[in-house]
């Protein structure tokens, strides 16, 4: 069984900035250390790859229904 990476967009993500823009929220079926707190899209693709997990964004709660998600495949 492949394990599943769970991610969020940070809340006070500013576009245009060089910021890392995710933060992982949780691991599941994978034996994972993470010591970065926020990452970049790259980054998370990559160690997914690595580990043969699946990314999985969070959905945003009802407030934020109206905003368009980014569609990720890895």
């Amino acid at each position: 069984m492949a394990g599943k990476l769970f991610y969020r967009e940070r809340r006070k993500y500013v576009d245009g900035s060089k910021t890392p823009r995710y933060q992982l929220a949780a691991v599941a079926g994978v034996d994972l250390k993470v010591y970065g707190k926020h990452l970049r899209m790259s980054e998370l693709r990559h160690i997914a790859e690595t580990v043969g997990a699946e990314l999985v964004l969070l959905p945003r709660g009802p407030k934020h229904q109206g905003e368009e998600e980014e569609e990720i495949e890895v």
